[in-house]
């Protein structure tokens, strides 16, 4: 054995245990919730041995088939520079569409609803995990039903309070306090199973085919509560980036998912001992001196659940304003180290106001159970369309055999997906209402900006002209270097052309900035700046990002040096166009979706913060731009 390899075994140990706090959050705290939504929700399942059989057996091979085959097994290869997660797999997707585009728009929609459908779930997720820990309470004590609303709102309230402050004091409890909780789902259920261990045959996926054929359609009701058990599976892709396959895998097999098997069939157990126990089936499977604790426990490790999940929400947010779906905004590093620990205030508190608003709306984890589903089956959907273009395009697998294993897939996902479909009047509009407004707001600024500059790039003047008729008629020019950010570097700036017009001057060297946001996570220093030498002192400088890069316009205008563009930064301008925006009947956006892009961008967060410029250095010039 070499020297390294205890190295690399410690790391992969750390890793893995670092996944446990932030990857499998949310799929380790369903044991609270599932079972009880089968047996006691609004469509619950006649409680006889069969039926709880059927369901432990439906249960263990939905996290076989949904998590380890789909997502371990085959989605966590599709990745994108080494990272997951919907907007990965949009832009891995995108580099296989080429001019089509038919499948360019199909990408797009279908990477924007399955986005959408991650801010639903990002709601839900807090809400009905903190409520159903704190919902112990009532099984510890009954007296205690009233304080359950407040406890939770006081809860969720802290935790979004301390996003702002960064989590990576907090993080590194988040691996070890999940390995408790795992082990004590492994150990409760455990104890459960050796009391009646005749559950273990519901293994067996013949009792799942006999819990449908004896129920029928209740059977596929049931799948609605029965999908709770693998939500948080795709996390498993989206945290890829953060820990590697290697190290999720490892946590999966070699911890997660027995610890969830031992606790689910621990409940089953225990609901065969004493059909009452479906009233909370998690709770009662703890001895009585442990439930304090054990709310305590389940508390902290909802909180941790619900913390990945915010997280999650600044990540993709971040990734989306960068590929240009979202408005610009503040976006704050709350690591030093670490480039993926960012918080976005206006995304945490507009989550925080409608996780709140769920919980007061609701009232109990029975009743959001119904609003959970929906998302997260639509995300598992989208995803396998996804997959299945890389798994063609990229990997070069025939029709035939993509096909064959994306219908296996859709076949589970659609399933579910259908099951769900049916608790919209009981709740599951909330996330199609979230889904539907986001996508609209999406859409919107998408279309918006390339309208806007389509109508820019109509009314420039060609910049190849512009600098030859310089040298003919020269200017005034004043010492120091002008930087003009511009969308489209063939033609002339609105903002130069209005520093001429106005001040008559032009600075000895000018500098045209393009950036741009590649559709991989990462761009290589080395590879990230172009620069072109024009006439007469002109610089055409085209900077690129991944859309997980950090822009960071000064610093890269600093290393320009290399490429013959010396800039000192206490003598150079820059010039940014700030654009009035007027809407306009039978444009090619509708009227109303003109008034909205306009709102939002009179709301984005400025250019001067965004790309770090130093303000005392930046000269905005107004122009009207009709849409």
């Amino acid at each position: 054995m070499t020297a390294s390899a205890p190295q690399s075994n410690s790391r992969l140990a750390a890793l893995s245990l670092a996944a446990l706090g932030v990857v499998f959050g949310d799929i380790g705290t369903s044991p609270l919730y599932t079972l009880h939504e089968v047996f006691a929700s609004h469509h619950p399942i006649p409680v006889n041995p069969e039926n709880v059989m059927g369901v432990l057996s439906l249960i263990l091979w939905a996290l076989i088939m949904v998590v380890t085959v789909k997502y371990v097994a085959f989605v966590m290869r599709a990745d994108n520079r080494g990272e997951g997660g919907i907007m990965a797999l949009i832009a891995l997707a995108g580099q296989q569409a080429g001019d089509n585009k038919r499948k360019q728009r199909f990408i797009m929609y279908a990477g924007i609803v399955g986005a959408c459908m991650f801010y639903a779930d990002g709601m839900v997720t807090p809400a009905i995990s903190v409520l159903s820990a704190v919902e112990g309470l009532e099984i510890a004590s009954p007296h205690m039903e009233s304080f359950v609303i407040p406890i939770t709102l006081t809860v969720l309230f802290g935790l979004f309070w301390m996003q702002r402050q960064g989590t990576a004091l907090v993080g590194k409890l988040f691996g070890p306090v999940m390995l408790i909780w795992f082990a004590s789902l492994a150990l409760m259920g455990l104890s459960s199973i050796m009391r009646n261990p005749e559950v273990l045959q519901a293994i067996n996926p013949v009792y799942a085919v006999h819990f449908f054929t004896g129920n029928h359609w209740l059977a596929f009701v049931a799948l609605g509560a029965v999908v709770l058990a693998v939500t948080g599976g795709e996390a498993l892709y989206a945290d890829m980036g953060h820990f590697g396959r290697k190290p999720i895998r490892l946590a999966w097999f070699g911890f997660v998912l027995p610890a969830l098997i031992l606790n689910y069939f621990g409940q089953g157990a225990l609901i065969l001992h004493d059909n009452n126990a479906v009233k909370n089936p998690f709770y009662l499977l703890a001895p009585e001196w442990a439930l304090y604790p054990l709310v305590g426990l389940a508390t902290l490790s909802t909180v941790i659940a619900s913390q990945a999940v915010i997280s999650g929400a600044f990540s993709v947010s971040r990734q989306a304003l960068q590929l240009g779906y979202m408005p610009r905004m503040l976006v704050q590093h709350t690591s030093e180290s670490e480039e993926g620990q960012i918080y976005l205030p206006r995304v945490n508190w507009g989550l925080m106001v409608m996780v709140m608003a769920l919980v007061l709306g609701f009232g109990s984890s029975s009743n959001l159970a119904a609003a959970y589903g929906i998302a997260v089956t639509g995300d598992m959907v989208i995803t396998t369309l996804l997959a299945a273009l890389v798994f063609h395009s990229l990997w070069g697998w025939s029709w035939t055999r993509t096909i064959a294993l994306a219908a296996v897939f859709l076949t589970v996902d659609l399933a579910f997906f259908g099951a769900n479909v049916l608790k919209i009047p009981a709740g599951g509009w909330f996330p199609i209402l979230i889904g539907v407004v986001i996508f609209t707001l999406m859409t919107t600024w998408k279309s918006g900006r390339a309208l806007l500059y389509k109508r820019l790039a109509d009314e420039a003047m060609a910049l190849e002209p512009f600098i030859e008729a310089l040298g003919g008629h020269p200017p005034t020019r004043v010492q120091g270097t002008a930087v003009f950010m511009t969308p489209n570097p063939a033609g002339v700036p609105h903002a130069m052309l209005h520093n001429l017009k106005h001040n008559k001057v032009l600075h000895e060297q000018v500098v045209l900035a393009k950036v741009k946001i590649e559709d991989i996570p990462h761009v290589p220093e080395h590879e990230r700046i172009t620069v072109e030498h024009l006439d007469h002192g002109f610089h055409r400088v085209e900077i690129s990002y991944g859309f997980k890069d950090e822009p960071d316009l000064p610093r890269e205008l600093d290393a320009c040096k290399q490429f013959g563009l010396e800039l000192d930064m206490m003598d150079t301008s820059f010039f940014i166009g700030k654009e009035t925006l007027i809407p306009k009947l039978h444009s090619e956006m509708a009227y109303w979706r003109e008034k909205l892009f306009i709102t939002m961008f009179r709301n984005a967060d400025s250019v001067t913060n965004y790309f770090k410029l130093p303000p005392n250095r930046v000269v905005e010039l107004g122009a009207q731009v009709t849409l």
